[in-house]
């Protein structure tokens, strides 16, 4: 099985060089993202224990960014946004 690869992971390997590459022609807002989703789910964000009742297995849980810029955090929000949108749309039947 393939382990899929996610934007933070770009970012993490190739975000240095980019920075450096593009000095001076990346906006602070730009430069702030690349960051959070950089840090994103790893010990620079905090995290917390997970553990379970039954067998006592626990895990470290690193936080999340919560960027609205990246689909990982924000997929699921953003497709909640729309549902409730759609939702509030009037039928109107459909066009030919």
């Amino acid at each position: 099985m393939r382990a899929s690869l996610e934007v933070a992971d770009i970012f993490r390997a190739a975000g240095p060089a980019y920075r450096t590459a593009h000095a001076g022609h990346l906006s602070l807002d730009q430069l702030k993202v690349m960051s959070a989703v950089e840090h994103c789910r790893t010990a620079a964000l905090g995290g917390h224990i997970e553990g379970c009742t039954d067998c006592g297995h626990w895990r470290v849980a690193y936080n999340s960014c919560r960027n609205r810029h990246y689909p990982r955090c924000q997929g699921a929000a953003a497709r909640a946004w729309l549902a409730e949108r759609e939702a509030d749309l009037l039928p109107t039947g459909s066009r030919s």
